[in-house]
């Protein structure tokens, strides 16, 4: 059984000072994908976060100082890590790291991603659009020679059960008719390119679907969340998970771990 969970840290030093490591010992995982890093390699040198609970990291971190960056935390050796997609705007923004575990009988990835937020302005908004211009073709290339497993923070609730109030963000980034419109293209319901593996294995949960709650208008007190984590697999790989959870008896960040056990070994 391959156990994987995504998490948003908002900041890795952060969480482990808040019981990160301590439930991952718990948690028995094979693979932990991470965003929102806001630290660089030094950092997590010295705050002993190159590993946590037995899984080793490697990470894309962004140039700029305490933000973005993405990384995996592994109990398997990768047989490849790449990082980046563009090679411009957006590895310079840390926001995709790519662990192969590749062997004779099988090419297969794992992707950690941080989509752009839209919600600090237009600026961002045109980022965010930019950004999934981008990494469509890229995932339509790696699609036709690999399975892939792509976690990360993507930054949109893609139907109205996704999200709490969604009456009032239908003009709101992270539910925007294009970025939606993106999302169904990808899990488009025949051939999709990637299968949305939660909603693959839980498709009518409502309240307890949501992986991030605003830090105004108690909305964690008052659960107005919104699933903007996900868990995006080829159909080979999505028919294999077993089961899906969201954890939240436990804060380490803002996002709460999506976790994903599926019949797979690497």
């Amino acid at each position: 059984m391959l156990k994987v969970t995504s998490l948003n840290l908002n900041g890795v030093r952060s969480a482990a000072s808040k019981g990160l490591e301590n439930w991952l010992a718990e948690q028995q995982l094979d693979l932990l994908c991470v965003q929102e890093l806001k630290a660089q390699i030094p950092d997590l040198e010295k705050s002993n976060l190159l590993s946590l609970a037995g899984l080793q990291g490697h990470f894309h971190c962004a140039e700029k100082k305490g933000y973005s960056g993405v990384g995996i935390y592994s109990r398997h050796e990768p047989s490849d890590v790449r990082m980046g997609f563009d090679g411009g705007e957006f590895d310079a923004e840390g926001r995709w790291i790519e662990l192969r575990f590749d062997t004779p009988q099988r090419k297969f990835s794992v992707v950690s991603s941080y989509f752009p937020s839209g919600s600090s302005g237009d600026e961002r908004q045109a980022a965010k659009f930019r950004y999934l211009a981008a990494i469509y073709p890229f995932i339509q290339a790696a699609r036709q020679e690999r399975s892939l497993l792509l976690c990360g923070d993507i930054n949109i609730a893609h139907r109205e059960q996704d999200l709490k109030n969604w009456k009032g963000n239908l003009k709101n980034s992270g539910f925007l008719p294009e970025e939606r419109a993106w999302m169904t293209q990808l899990t488009r319901h025949e051939d999709p390119l990637l299968c949305d593996v939660y909603r693959h294995l839980e498709p009518d949960t409502t309240d307890d679907c949501y992986t991030w709650w605003s830090a105004r208008g108690q909305a964690w007190a008052k659960n107005v969340g919104w699933r903007i984590d996900y868990q995006l697999a080829t159909p080979d790989l999505a028919a294999r998970a077993q089961s899906a959870s969201v954890f939240k008896a436990q804060r380490f960040s803002d996002h709460a771990p999506l976790n994903i056990a599926y019949d797979f070994t690497l």
